[in-house]
C-alpha cells in the first residue's frame, strides 16, 4: 500500500473516532454536573484524553509518513512509535488524576460526610457511552491492523480502556442509584477501579513502543520466515548475523548471504535483488532491506574459485 493511501486511511479512522469522542466528552461532562457524579466527570476526562491522543496521531503519522532524507536515511517511522509512548503517557496522567479524585471522596466518606447520590442522567450517559466506545475501538483496531500501524493501534486501545472505564462507572453509578447515599461511595470507588484499568493499558502501550525505540529484534518466528524466504533461494547455502528490528510501522532486515564463489558479481547480484523482491513482498515495498554477499567458507576459510587453476 502506498504511504499517501494509508496516511488517508489513517486519518480517516482517526477523525471518525475523534468525532465520537467530542460527542461523548461534552455529553459526559454534562451528565456529570448535572447528575452530580465524580465517576462520571472522571469518565468525561478520560474522553477528553482521547481527543487529545487523536490529534498526536494525526500529527506524528503525518511526521513518520516523511520520506527519508540526508538527516533520516532511515526515514521518519520512529515519530509514530513516540505517538504510542505519549499516548501512554497521557493515560497515566489521566489515570492518575481520576485515582485521586477518587480516593479523595472514598476517604471523606470514611471519615463521616455523606456523599450525594448521583442521578440517573449519569447512569444513561454510561451505558451510551460503552456501547460507543467499544464500537469506535472495533473499528480503529481493525484499521490499525491492516495498516500494521503502532499508533493507530494504540489508540484503539484507548478507546477500550474508556468503554471498560464507563462500564466500571455504570456499575459504580448504578449501584449508588439504587441503593440510596449509603451507598454513593460505590461512584467515586468505580473511578478508582477505572484508573488501575488505564494504567494497565498504558503501561502495555509504553512497554511496546519501548522496545521497538530500543531496537527489539522482531519476535522469533519473523525472523525464521525471513530465514526460511532467504533460504528458499537455490544459491544460498547459510544466511548469519541476521539483525532485525522496526522503524516506525516498517520492518529493517540486515544480514550476510554466503552463495558459491565461483559466480559472477552480475550473478551474485540478481540472486540478492530476487531475494530482496521476495522479502517485500512478504514484509512491505517499504521494508529497509540490506544484503551482505559473501563466498562459501570451507574449514573457516572462504574458498577462493581460481585457487585450482
Amino acid at each position: 500500500m502506498e504511504n499517501n493511501e494509508r496516511e488517508k486511511q489513517i486519518y480517516r479512522v482517526t477523525l471518525k473516532g475523534s468525532l465520537v469522542n467530542t460527542v461523548l466528552m461534552v455529553g459526559k461532562f454534562v451528565a456529570g454536573i448535572l447528575g452530580g457524579s465524580a465517576a462520571m466527570i472522571a469518565d468525561a476526562v478520560h474522553s477528553l484524553s482521547d481527543f487529545l491522543t487523536d490529534i498526536v496521531v494525526l500529527v506524528f503519522v503525518k511526521l513518520s509518513n516523511k520520506p527519508h532524507d540526508d538527516d533520516h536515511p532511515y526515514g521518519h517511522g520512529k515519530y509514530e512509535t513516540m505517538a504510542t509512548v505519549l499516548i501512554g503517557m497521557a493515560l497515566i496522567v489521566i489515570g492518575a488524576l481520576i485515582l485521586a479524585s477518587g480516593v479523595e471522596k472514598i476517604v471523606l466518606f470514611a471519615r463521616g460526610e455523606t456523599l450525594p447520590a448521583p442521578g440517573i442522567i449519569a447512569f444513561v450517559a454510561a451505558i451510551i457511552s460503552i456501547a460507543l466506545k467499544e464500537w469506535t475501538y472495533h473499528f480503529t483496531a481493525k484499521v490499525g491492523k491492516q495498516l500494521n500501524s503502532q499508533a493507530v493501534v494504540a489508540n484503539a486501545w484507548h478507546h477500550h480502556s474508556d468503554a471498560l472505564s464507563s462500564i466500571g462507572t455504570a456499575i459504580g453509578i448504578g449501584g449508588a442509584i439504587l441503593l440510596g447515599e449509603k451507598w454513593a461511595v460505590l461512584d467515586p470507588l468505580a473511578a478508582v477501579i477505572v484508573s488501575l484499568f488505564i494504567f494497565r493499558s498504558a503501561l502495555s502501550l509504553i512497554k511496546d513502543a519501548g522496545s521497538d525505540l530500543l531496537e527489539k529484534s522482531l519476535p522469533k518466528e519473523v525472523e525464521e520466515e525471513i530465514r526460511n524466504i532467504v533460504e528458499n533461494n537455490p544459491y544460498v547455502s547459510e544466511v548469519h548475523n541476521l539483525c532485525t528490528r522496526k522503524i516506525g510501522n516498517n520492518y529493517a532486515i540486515e544480514m550476510h548471504l554466503r552463495m558459491p564463489g565461483n559466480i559472477t558479481l552480475y550473478e551474485a547480484h540478481c540472486h540478492a535483488c530476487d531475494i530482496e523482491k521476495n522479502l517485500r513482498n512478504r514484509f512491505g515495498l517499504q521494508a529497509h532491506i540490506n544484503l551482505h554477499v559473501e563466498p562459501i567458507k570451507t574449514n573457516g576459510h572462504y574458498e577462493n574459485p581460481t585457487s585450482s587453476l
